[in-house]
């Protein structure tokens, strides 16, 4: 079956059930007037290391509403990615809905904001994985129909739960990160196996 994005009704359903499982990442945002959001994004990823750089696509509006993470993110230059593990992810779900603006997300799904230390906006505390990021930049994406901005940031400051990392080794079976699939499915990842790169030897 050949599929054509211009042509085939709701594409957009098809690419996200077939890349997956996506990492979630769990954005908090403050406004210049001190208003936070929190809201998540599974169109997410690392992108470079040095500097340790991440990437996160949004939408621009929702209706005629604009979506407060972008904009808190194009005024202040500032966000934090924290990430969804299953513990926190039916607390997650709640904040996807399109809240008012001077709603409190974190005070709707029962979350604790705790201090960062290099940007003003708030960590979520039971996340065991949160990173404080500055803005490089947003690139416009989509149809003037479909406007998205792809948020590339800086990682200035991780925070790390102690008994989920050795040196430089993170323990998976106690993250537990949750996965988005398609639609209103996600998955767990406790199922996992190791396969090790081979290394190219030429011959002499």
């Amino acid at each position: 079956m050949k599929l054509e994005p211009s042509t085939f009704d709701n594409f957009y359903r098809v690419l996200t059930g077939v890349i997956v499982p996506r990492p979630i990442a769990f954005v908090s945002t403050m406004s210049s007037d001190g208003i936070v959001n929190l809201a998540p994004y599974s169109f997410f990823n690392a992108v470079a290391y040095d500097p340790p750089t991440i990437v996160f696509s949004s939408s621009r509006h929702t209706g005629i509403k604009r979506k407060d993470t972008l904009a808190n993110i194009e005024e202040t230059g500032e966000f934090v990615v924290n990430i969804v593990v299953d513990d926190i992810a039916e607390a997650m779900n709640i904040t996807a809905a399109e809240y008012p603006e001077d709603v409190n997300e974190f005070d709707l799904a029962g979350l604790t904001p705790v201090s960062s230390d290099l940007v003003k906006c708030p960590r979520v505390q039971e996340s065991p994985v949160n990173m404080e990021c500055r803005l490089n930049q947003v690139i416009p994406l989509g149809s003037d129909k479909h406007q998205h901005g792809l948020v590339i940031g800086e990682v200035v400051m991780m925070h790390v739960r102690d008994d989920i990392i050795d040196g430089h080794r993170i323990n998976h079976q106690l993250l537990k990160p949750t996965g988005r699939l398609a639609g209103s499915m996600y998955c767990r990842t406790a199922d996992v196996y190791e396969m090790p790169r081979p290394v190219y030897t030429p011959e002499t």
